[in-house]
């Protein structure tokens, strides 16, 4: 059952964070839909533009309105992660979409404020809801590529008017984690400090942590001893996921991280079997290895075992 993600967060505020995670094809789709029913927790599809455009975009929302036939026991929205201006537009008129994300992170904070305003505008005629980002995170996802040393922390005074002037429904906070497998060096962490100060002066308001993957150790050293070469790469520690739920933060994205399960799947795979040609038998163990992290992930965001809860709240809402 897609949903709106206002009643989700609504239910999640201050106690668990919901899984956002990103698809691009029918394995991972399945994968998503059985691990979070495996752990029944509620969670947020995400389709970014490059998935849109990877095939086609009806490709990937026929494969969505599928899912949600064969799993009609889940509970899930629909997002667009980092739009940009026009993107947001054609999926708000689409009617697809529980949300989307308007991205003008990079641009000036005046400038952001504008564009926000206009796509929350937009949205809202449509009773679609908005995420937006204020502050920037490093790395590189997609189109998106910010260098370490020209990330910059959300400030928690602008953060308060952003939302007051925009009106948009949840904001990605810049408080150090960053896009792709590279995050983080040393003992360098997240920044409570500035996630307080934002909840101070936006109390109840729906905040986002984006580039959250925790870049598993164990996944990084398999895919390296089955030909991989991803040296150095770490990430957040899921253990302070609960930690930021506590503080505000009601929706976690977690992409990275199943990239690297279906990289290691397919190496290992691979490696073990050179004369398979066939791409379904490595198919369905990415699906069920998919499938485990997701759970697994659910149960670190706090968010397993909330489904028929959600499903309650949800139904006296409406």
């Amino acid at each position: 059952m897609i949903v709106t993600t206002k009643g989700l967060f609504k239910h999640a505020y201050g106690k668990y964070a919901i899984g956002a995670y990103n698809i691009n094809n029918l394995e991972q789709t399945m994968g998503l839909f059985r691990g979070n029913l495996d752990s029944q927790a509620p969670f947020i599809l995400q389709i970014s533009k490059g998935a849109r455009a990877y095939t086609d975009k009806r490709m990937l929302e026929g494969i969505i309105r599928a899912a949600d036939e064969v799993f009609p026991e889940a509970i899930f929205a629909v997002h667009l992660d980092h739009g940009d201006e026009e993107t947001c537009y054609e999926c708000i008129e689409s009617g697809f979409y529980s949300s989307v994300m308007i991205d003008a992170s990079a641009k000036p904070f005046e400038e952001n404020v504008a564009i926000t305003k206009r796509v929350v505008d937009a949205a809202h005629a449509k009773g679609i809801a908005v995420e937006a980002e204020l502050g920037q995170l490093g790395g590189v996802e997609e189109d998106v590529s910010v260098d370490a040393e020209k990330a910059k922390l959300t400030d928690p005074d602008q953060a308060k008017e952003f939302v007051e002037r925009t009106g948009c429904d949840s904001l990605a906070c810049a408080i150090g984690t960053s896009h792709g497998a590279f995050k983080f060096k040393g003992r360098q962490g997240l920044h409570f400090d500035v996630l307080e100060e934002i909840q101070k002066r936006l109390p109840g308001f729906p905040l986002v942590m984006h580039g959250s993957s925790s870049v598993p150790e164990e996944e990084v050293r398999r895919i390296n001893a089955a030909g991989g070469k991803l040296l150095g790469a770490k990430g957040v520690d899921e253990n302070e996921f609960a930690r930021a739920a506590q503080l505000g933060v009601t929706k976690v994205n977690i992409d990275t991280d199943g990239r690297l399960v279906w990289t290691r799947v397919h190496r290992e795979y691979f490696l073990e079997h050179p004369e398979n040609f066939d791409l379904r038998p490595p198919g369905k163990v990415f699906m069920a290895e998919y499938a485990k992290f997701i759970a697994h992930k659910n149960e670190k965001l706090g968010s397993a075992g909330k489904l028929e809860e959600v499903r309650a709240f949800l139904g006296k809402e409406g």
